[in-house]
């Protein structure tokens, strides 16, 4: 018997998705919200390549498929200030709703509540969510190499630059990292945990860091849990580090990033 395929279920959601919203509201109307935010992609690029300091990105997110429903009572706005407050560099908000329980009225909300860089964390298909990004005020979104073909993948790094949106190409091996490079990614992301499987592994991220060219950020993404982690991460090159669960599954999210960048130092040593 196969193993279910997680990312093509999502995928094939989001697909359908995309198709209700556009019926629902042409994309010139989107656009001329977008067009009203000033999103500042260069400040997230910046921040996550500042050698000097750990960069964190903290996520915002209530439920994952792995571990189920993570935060009962989910304010994403409350989460992202104790954050923004504790020295995030920039805050990841989940927006797909089928398996994360997410809502671009998240990323509306947290915009609202902190001045700091935002990450549209969904499974980007289509230029018309990268227009939604904009519009919700994200200043970055994800895009996930796994989820899309060559030409689609360098379509969309393009068009969210042309929107002022900074691009985090997400991959979780050697040949889609071969191709992120290839579509002109400066931001890395390796995310230790596949996606089609759910299965984490701390080593996706030792290996594929070799690979990531000196003038990209690298980022370390899931699975991270320890101070110890960080460090090792940042020994293979890591520049940036995007964590979730371990914030939102404790008591206070900004108490944990704050006692975890304590533990480190507010700089790299």
């Amino acid at each position: 018997m196969s193993t279910p395929d997680l990312l093509e279920a999502i995928v094939a959601a989001t697909r359908a998705r995309v198709d209700a919203a556009m019926s629902r509201e042409p994309r010139a109307a989107v656009e001329q919200r977008a067009m009203a935010r000033r999103p500042n992609g260069r400040a997230f690029r910046e921040g996550l390549a500042d050698r000097r300091a750990i960069n964190v990105i903290a996520e915002c997110k209530r439920r994952s498929p792995s571990r189920g429903v993570l935060r009962a009572a989910y304010d994403p706005a409350a989460v992202a200030k104790s954050y923004e407050q504790a020295g995030a560099k920039a805050i990841s908000v989940l927006t797909e709703p089928g398996f994360f329980d997410g809502s671009l009225a998240h990323l509306e909300a947290v915009r609202a509540a902190v001045a700091i860089p935002l990450l549209r964390k969904d499974f980007i298909i289509h230029e018309y969510q990268l227009l939604e990004a904009r519009a919700a005020g994200a200043d970055a979104i994800l895009l996930v190499v796994a989820a899309l073909d060559d030409t689609t993948l360098r379509s969309l790094l393009d068009a969210a630059i042309g929107l002022e949106l900074a691009p985090l190409v997400e991959v979780h091996d050697a040949d889609e990292c071969r191709r992120a490079i290839h579509a002109g990614a400066s931001v890395i992301g390796v995310n230790n945990r596949n996606l089609r499987t759910l299965e984490v592994d701390l080593d996706a991220s030792r290996v594929v860091g070799q690979m990531i060219p000196p003038d990209a950020v690298g980022v370390s993404e899931s699975g991270l849990k320890t101070a110890a982690d960080l460090r090792a991460m940042r020994e293979y090159g890591y520049r940036a580090f995007l964590m979730g669960e371990r914030f939102m599954t404790a008591a206070d999210p900004g108490a944990a990033l704050a006692g975890l960048l304590e533990s480190l130092g507010a700089t790299a040593r």
